[in-house]
């Protein structure tokens, strides 16, 4: 049988599938009869379970107050059946193809190991007789069971089978009459419109899209309304994909949605408006999504940024720099006083190592300030103070307040007016170490670019102990990466001189499960360092240009962007596709 037979008969079966299931599995009776549960516990779980489905097991767990391990013992000694730990196990995807994923969760059950006609199943239940005859008869093989603690099995569900949301299956709902009175184009009914945001059908959608967006470890989301399609593109390790495109009469009413959850006005939507959602993903973990809407022609545009503040990694070492220049680096982090800017593009990483040489200078004995907008992550030990332009709260402001504050170390989010600029390198004139951002293309058009604000040459000069461009490349997936010869000629084309050029083995993704297909997991940072020395600072006093500035820094040993993409290339972290996508040829 088929997927689409599979799903055809699982849907078929889910009105009579809650109450199959309990009478199928003994579970319930057996640990009321341990007394590991008592019958009111019983009563409470089967209902859930004929809610939501699953295994019994699962809401004992979860509703009653009982221990996996507890859980384990006691199936253990009752059925005499092996425990696995299917989170915990490498199992072959052509396993998992065995069970479709609608039979793993409406049963909590992962397939493990196939052994010719055997399947052997993981299951939170082992004495539910019909989900094993349920998967096979599905399936075609024989079913052993194993025992496996509810957690487990939902951990491994959401890392084999999660990695996709079934948007088809939500969108199937949402094709009922009460949505058409939604539509940007008539009269707008907030009341109508409010009734329609708590929808099942919208709320589910689009939780799922956040859900489904977190798994696969985007950055962010963008609904992007059309006047026939409305488009759901996530980006992924700092490139957009279409994720799906839901039908274009719910514009208003997912966006509303989203709205709500981040506190927006609902009824404007002839201005930009910016929020925040906060969500629990599980295992004490937060995540901030920051909320943007701007309104376009067909309806308003929303963005969400993702920042996961778990996951970031605060390690200069790990963020992609060459050894010279993270020494560099450190050194200039390291000094009592001056000024540090990082350069890049939105997206380009500069928050993280900015972050990054926080977490370095963080110490008992050091007054760092940071001013931000918005605050990222929350760093414990550094005053961050979120700007807020609407009553007068701007970086140069904040810098102002710093002054006064006593601070060793002070970060400004970006520079990017001559008040901010002025103050900040009076600040690094004066003793105190200031980073900060600026949005140019590399490291030695950076100086124009604060001579355009109006800043003077030798202040420019005196205060800049470095300055630093970086990018992202994405990296090859490690699980299916595969080597490739590169010849001489391609070295040549990504600016290697003709005596240095030589063919080298690197690497491409093939495209797998663990990548989704792209060939690439995550991303490193590609850095081009220029310390201010003698040199720089002659040629800044002299009103020098930006190629005078770069061909210097060459000439005393500063990597370009290309060149710092180069070598990830040869150490087969990253394809010449991905160094050429996201740097620019040294002229």
């Amino acid at each position: 049988m088929g997927l689409g037979g599979v799903e055809a008969f699982t849907r078929e079966s889910s009105e009579q599938g809650g109450k199959a299931q309990a009478v199928g599995s003994r579970i319930g009776d057996l640990l009321l009869k341990q007394g590991v549960i008592s019958s009111s516990d019983l009563r409470v779980a089967t209902s859930r379970l004929r809610e939501a489905g699953g295994a019994l097991t699962t809401w004992i767990v979860k509703l009653c107050g009982v221990g996996e391990a507890d859980l384990l013992t006691v199936l253990q000694e009752e059925y005499h059946l092996p425990v696995v730990d299917p989170a915990a196990l490498d199992i072959a995807p052509e396993v998992i193809d065995v069970l479709p994923a609608v039979l793993a969760n409406k049963y909590h059950v992962v397939p493990v190991s196939l052994s010719r006609t055997t399947l052997t199943l993981a299951m939170a239940d082992p004495s539910n007789l019909v989900a094993i005859n349920e998967v096979k008869f599905l399936t075609g093989f024989d079913v052993r069971a194993a025992i496996a603690g509810p957690g487990s099995i939902e951990r491994a569900i959401e890392r084999y089978y999660e990695h996709n949301v079934n948007y088809g299956d939500v969108l199937s709902e949402l094709g009922n009459e009460e949505m058409e009175v939604i539509n940007a184009e008539e009269e707008l009914d907030l009341k109508q419109l409010e009734k329609a945001t708590e929808e099942a059908p919208v709320v589910k959608l689009v939780n799922a899209l956040l859900t489904d967006a977190i798994k696969k470890r985007a950055s962010d989301i963008h609904i992007e309304p059309y006047e026939k399609v409305l488009r759901v593109r996530f980006r992924i390790d700092g490139v957009l994909y279409e994720i799906m495109q839901p039908p274009v009469k719910l514009k208003s009413a997912i966006i509303s949605r989203i709205k709500v959850m981040a506190s927006l006005d609902i009824a404007e939507r002839r201005l930009p408006q910016d929020g925040r959602i906060k969500v629990k993903i599980g295992h004490g973990r937060e995540m901030d999504l920051r909320v943007s809407t701007l309104p376009t022609l067909f309806g308003e545009k929303v963005v969400l940024r993702l920042l996961d503040k778990g996951g970031v990694q605060l390690d200069l070492k790990t963020l992609g720099f060459e050894p010279e220049s993270l020494d560099k680096f450190e050194d200039a982090i390291r000094r009592p006083y001056g000024m540090i800017l990082v350069t890049g593009p939105t997206g380009s990483g500069k928050t993280t190592t900015l972050y990054s040489a926080l977490s370095e200078l963080n110490k008992i004995t050091t007054n760092i300030s940071t001013a931000e907008d918005p605050v990222e992550y929350n760093l414990v030990g550094i005053n961050q103070l979120q700007v807020h332009e609407d009553i007068g709260l701007n970086f140069a402001s904040a810098l102002r307040a710093f002054l006064r504050q006593d601070p060793d170390v002070i970060m400004v989010g970006e520079i990017r007016d001559f008040e901010t600029a002025e103050i900040a390198v009076k600040s690094a004139l004066t003793g105190h170490l200031v980073l900060s951002t600026v949005h140019t293309n590399d490291a030695p058009s950076t100086v124009n670019r604060m001579l355009n604000m109006g800043i003077e040459p030798f202040l420019i000069a005196s205060s800049v102990n470095l300055i630093m461009a970086q990018r992202l490349a994405r990296v090859v997936c490690p699980k299916c990466r595969e080597p490739q010869e590169l010849p001489a000629s391609v070295m040549v084309d990504l600016g290697v001189s003709e005596d240095e050029a030589k063919p080298i083995t690197s690497y491409h993704g093939a495209g797998c499960q663990n990548c989704g297909g792209t060939g690439f997991r995550g991303r490193t940072a590609l850095y081009e360092v220029m310390t201010m020395t003698d040199a720089l600072r002659e040629l800044i006093l002299s009103g020098a240009s930006s190629a005078e500035l770069k061909r210097q820094a060459m000439d005393e040993g500063m990597k370009t962007l290309r060149q710092s993409g180069v070598e990830k290339i040869v150490e087969g972290l990253t394809t010449v596709e991905e160094v050429m996508r996201v740097t620019m040829a040294d002229t």
